[in-house]
């Protein structure tokens, strides 16, 4: 069987890239020939996708494509006639963080959620990588829909050596805060700013906090986030924006971080908490969006979000060897329901998936039984 995947863009290091070449990986081994046809290559993925312009692009028995900006691809899988068309919706930031910011990014997340609706009544499956994108879908009128999360390649930080510039650079009396993602207003990294502010008061002064990924997404609004930490006469030192890191480096940052902090407002999954708990780092998590849903009760979670509040708690992470090995602990086991045999099962079920429902196992949050019928 062919089982081709179709990306707009085929970028290292993004999580739905990383989660195609996985999923293309597991079903070549299952004995399915597979490819990944992508809009836009970077240079050094040249030969491992392939142009969307090629024929092939269209010969799959399955296609799925991997949905969350608007592109050509939208119009083009919905007019397939060979084989299963299979979405995967990402989920698409909603513009209305953008507003203040960015009018081409607001309105290319407004096109983007327009666009997706146009997909009702013309795909065979739409699939969820979480089941809070699975309800959006459902709420559209997509049918019937199902939930695969996303097939987050941990090894990339527990395989990876360490970069010893940067373990030589974290390897001092400070104590670091991590999180790994693009800077943009969804990820609300003028919280950790404001966090910083409160820790800083009230716990210890002693701290450092990582953001390791893009910072020119949304050029007005990291000047705001750098604005507001001279607002706050914090010392700018204490705040690394890395830009984009290769693995070796995003391995480091990890491995010298005491905790992994999100308070993002809007996530469709988060790999980020997946790779922390992989290396045994605590997570402080504001519970919104999708986040409860990947921790499925791991990590420490808190809502409403009370800054003061999660100071305190970065504090007891850091310090209390008991609570980090206790919270350690519970994100091992949920560890276990993203485990490699479960991935397998469930793109081998969707290889298999003639009509009804499709009911992974990979990715449940406490039980099976947690997820509403497809």
């Amino acid at each position: 069987m062919i089982v081709n995947q179709w990306v707009p863009a085929a970028h290292r290091g993004d999580a739905i890239g990383d989660s195609a070449r996985r999923m293309r990986s597991i079903w070549r081994e299952l004995g399915h020939a597979s490819e990944i046809y992508a809009l836009t290559i970077d240079d050094d993925l040249e030969g491992d996708a392939r142009p969307f312009s090629d024929p092939g692009a269209s010969t799959g028995d399955i296609t799925l494509f991997h949905y969350a900006l608007p592109s050509a691809m939208t119009e083009a899988f919905a007019r397939l006639r060979r084989g299963g068309r299979v979405l995967q919706y990402h989920n698409v930031t909603p513009a209305a963080f953008f507003a203040p910011y960015d009018p081409a990014l607001f309105r290319l997340a407004s096109l983007a959620r327009a666009e997706l609706a146009t997909l009702v009544g013309r795909v065979d499956l739409a699939l969820g990588v979480s089941n809070y994108n699975r309800e959006e879908l459902e709420a559209l009128g997509f049918s019937p829909t199902g939930v695969l999360p996303l097939a987050v390649d941990t090894g990339r930080v527990t395989r990876a050596s360490a970069s010893p510039a940067i373990d030589k650079m974290l390897d001092d009396e400070f104590v670091n805060f991590l999180f790994v993602g693009r800077v943009a207003p969804n990820k609300k990294i003028e919280d950790y700013i404001r966090l910083a502010e409160h820790y800083k008061r009230y716990v210890d002064a002693f701290y450092r906090f990582i953001f390791v990924g893009r910072y020119d997404v949304v050029p007005r609004y990291y000047a705001m986030v750098r604005a507001l930490m001279t607002d706050y006469r914090l010392l700018h030192e204490r705040f690394i924006f890395t830009g984009p890191a290769s693995d070796e480096e995003l391995a480091s940052y990890y491995r010298h971080a005491a905790v992994y902090i999100s308070l993002s407002e809007h996530e469709g999954f988060c790999a980020p908490l997946l790779e922390a708990m992989a290396v045994d780092l605590p997570v402080l998590a504001y519970a919104a969006a999708a986040v409860p849903e990947t921790l499925g009760g791991a990590g420490v979670q808190f809502a409403p979000k009370d800054l003061e509040q999660a100071a305190e708690l970065l504090g007891v992470l850091a310090f209390d060897e008991g609570v980090r090995q206790s919270v350690i602990a519970g994100q091992r086991r949920r560890r276990q329901d993203f485990a490699e045999e479960h991935l397998v099962q469930d793109l081998a079920a969707l290889v298999g998936y003639t009509g009804g429902s499709f009911t992974p196992r990979t990715g449940r949050a406490t039980a099976a039984s947690d997820y509403p019928p497809a």
